[in-house]
């Protein structure tokens, strides 16, 4: 008996491991997943420009990194006593002009040359309304809680999106022809816009991320977050409070099946050997001055040593020199 409609998943090939290089871009359900990446050890780079939600804020984006270039003071407003970036999230905004180019040139030394590196992009797309500044008529990244009266809304066109990323998606290979793309779009629903808008919305993203994937079907996959919790998950039992995110169990549930669809079976069996350091280092003992916890750290410090001497590009540092530490004190 079948109580759900199972969502089909065609694995990503080549499939993603440990030393892969990524960046995730996009919407707040791609720093979710950008995440748990992290967690696992994977070496990814996320969302160096802040949350962004629309395929335009996040082409321009990537265009900025393109041609590392930095964005000018015309792009910046004071506003409630706090300096924004039109361009950046309010992660980014500061107190100060000079504070807020300081936040922004932190995230784009350390993304340099990301693009070139990166062995697979990360695109999560989250809606296809956008704001664009009636001074300028530039689509902004963040509204940072401006006047409406600043700003024009509309929703993308199918071809807008689809033309701004084939372009893109040339010059990207130019530099870094090896380069694979995967995209998403958010499963968040945007109430705010309506619940029809909504879907037209993400019914525009997704047809644009299928021609893309026609125009270039070797190097452009997708894997349907949206569809695991809309369709598969259709019940508000995989909702939070709010009735729009994802419950932590159904991020769960999605992350299970990208892990399965895009991870290789040695990539699933190190997970595994990640996470138990992870939970090992997160155990409090009852009583810290005992030998018992002596041994037991030496016992993190051992497997530590042995998966980094299998596997050089594990970054464990910060783990092991917590245990060192830990250690000393002990003696």
């Amino acid at each position: 008996m079948h109580l759900f409609t199972s969502v089909e998943i065609n694995k990503i090939s080549p499939q993603l491991d440990y030393r892969d290089f990524l960046l995730i871009m996009g919407s707040c359900f791609a720093t979710e997943m950008g995440s748990r990446l992290q967690d696992i050890k994977m070496n990814c780079q996320l969302n160096p420009f802040g949350v962004l939600y629309n395929p335009m804020s996040i082409a321009s984006s990537l265009r900025t990194l393109l041609k590392n270039k930095y964005p000018t003071e015309d792009d910046f407003i004071s506003h409630e006593g706090l300096w924004h970036s039109l361009s950046f999230h309010g992660d980014f905004s500061a107190p100060t002009k000079e504070g807020l180019w300081r936040n922004i040139q932190h995230s784009l030394d350390a993304n340099k040359d990301v693009l070139k590196q990166i062995s697979c992009l990360l695109v999560t797309f989250g809606s296809a309304y956008v704001y664009e500044w009636k001074e300028n008529g530039k689509v902004v990244a963040n509204c940072h809680k401006l006047p409406d009266k600043l700003f024009n809304r509309r929703r993308l066109e199918v071809s807008e999106i689809v033309d701004a990323y084939k372009n893109l998606l040339d010059d990207l290979w130019q530099v870094n022809p090896t380069l694979r793309v995967l995209f998403t779009v958010s499963p968040i629903r945007h109430v705010r816009d309506g619940l029809h808008e909504n879907q037209l919305s993400k019914s525009t993203l997704l047809l644009a991320i299928d021609q893309l994937k026609r125009l270039f079907p070797d190097k452009v996959q997708y894997f349907p977050a949206y569809e695991l919790l809309l369709d598969e998950l259709r019940d508000y039992r995989f909702y939070a409070d709010d009735l729009v995110h994802p419950s932590r169990m159904a991020v769960d549930y999605i992350w299970q099946r990208f892990s399965e669809a895009c991870f290789s079976q040695d990539t699933l069996m190190l997970m595994k050997s990640v996470k138990e350091i992870k939970i090992m280092m997160e155990h409090r003992p009852l009583h810290p001055e005992s030998e018992e916890y002596v041994r037991f750290l030496q016992q993190i410090v051992l497997k530590i040593e042995t998966l980094s001497e299998k596997y050089p590009y594990f970054d464990f540092d910060k783990e092991k020199e917590s245990c060192l530490t830990r250690l000393n004190r002990l003696h």
